[in-house]
């Protein structure tokens, strides 16, 4: 079940916001975007991106955030028919894996650097999602790395449906 998720990111002037589209299963970053504004445009990029590079999942889970319950958001979902599901106001167990890939983030990525602006925090951010992805092994995941689980459990549905 992919999750989008939403931190701030500090620049030199003001902050961007990042929105990231991740695998619960598997932690995989899946898609992802930063932007100056919290409209939902952002969002449903990431989402569209995500939709159009991986599978399409049977449940899509966000928050009870503004731009996650925006008619043109939901609207994506709904026209692909993938169950949306909300978390509960203060709920923060809900989204355990997901601040877990924030606290990485901010630790191992955002609060070490000082971007000047969007594009050198796009490049930063970047650079740490493809060595999230593709190399930091996970404990939780039996020393594997996000994208190794997500593209064997890939693998294990297409077996499993032939």
């Amino acid at each position: 079940m992919p999750r989008p998720t939403q931190p701030y990111i500090p620049l030199a002037r003001g902050f961007a916001y990042l929105v990231a589209v991740i695998d619960l299963f598997s932690r995989a970053v899946l898609a992802w975007r930063l932007s100056t504004t919290m409209e939902a445009d952002f969002c449903v990029r990431a989402l569209e991106d995500a939709l159009h590079r991986w599978r399409q999942p049977e449940i899509f889970n966000t928050d009870q955030g503004a731009q996650f319950t925006a008619e043109t958001f939901t609207e994506v979902l709904v026209a692909r028919g993938i169950r949306i599901s909300m978390d509960g106001k203060g709920r923060c167990l809900d989204n355990v894996f997901v601040e877990r890939l924030w606290r990485s983030l901010k630790y191992e990525e955002v609060f070490l650097r000082a971007y000047d602006g969007v594009l050198d925090a796009k490049r930063g951010i970047g650079r740490y999602f493809v060595f999230f992805n593709e190399e930091r092994r996970h404990q939780s995941l039996r020393g594997r790395t996000p994208m190794a689980v997500y593209q064997e459990s890939i693998a294990s549905q297409r077996r499993a449906a032939a």
